[in-house]
């Protein structure tokens, strides 16, 4: 009898301590409002928060050249690569912050585990039964100028022909060869 009623308290408790917790993340939420964001450069994907009052502002002015390099990729084929989307969020989230989007610009820089992500829908239905989830979001960024640049070793030693690459995507020598010449053009290197 003691332990049912120590049960039922405990469920009771357990129930009120959710509710508060409801509450506050509700109250939190409408007193903060803020949500993430994508665009205005890739409409569909790198939503980012909007971030007020920087004490290390933006430079509006300035050039932004940068160079992600994504080595990286999820084993489930059916995940999109966040890292690629990286390029998305700078992109938004400059954009957003008032640098005009003449002066970003923004190279990827493909390779290893990463490289299947850079395959047309045909040859990723092929490979792993599915669309591919990155698609359409590699489709965004060369609409809005990124380059992506596809390692040459990896084409070869993980079997990804340039023939099945997304439309746009470039085949370089290597990740090394293309990482070098961007750097060398003022590019700054980032790593994901």
């Amino acid at each position: 009898m003691l332990v049912c009623c120590f049960l039922d308290i405990f469920r009771h408790m357990k129930m009120v301590i959710c509710s508060w917790g409801c509450l506050i993340i509700l109250c939190f939420q409408s007193v903060f409002g803020q949500k993430k964001e994508a665009g205005p450069v890739i409409k569909d994907f790198g939503k980012v928060w909007n971030v007020q009052n920087a004490d290390y502002p933006t430079k509006t002015g300035q050039e932004f050249k940068v160079v992600f390099d994504v080595m990286n990729s999820p084993d489930n084929p059916s995940q999109r690569n966040a890292s690629i989307e990286t390029a998305a969020r700078f992109l938004n989230m400059h954009a957003q912050s008032g640098v005009p989007v003449a002066q970003l610009h923004v190279a990827l820089v493909v390779h290893n585990k990463a490289s299947k992500d850079l395959i047309t829908n045909e040859a990723y239905q092929n490979r792993f039964g599915i669309d591919n989830p990155n698609a359409e979001m590699i489709a965004q960024l060369l609409d809005a100028d990124v380059d992506i640049l596809f390692c040459g070793q990896s084409s070869i030693s993980r079997n990804f022909p340039k023939n099945e690459l997304i439309p746009g995507v470039q085949l370089a020598l290597s990740a090394m060869t293309a990482l070098i010449q961007l750097q060398n053009e003022g590019y700054s290197f980032i790593k994901f």
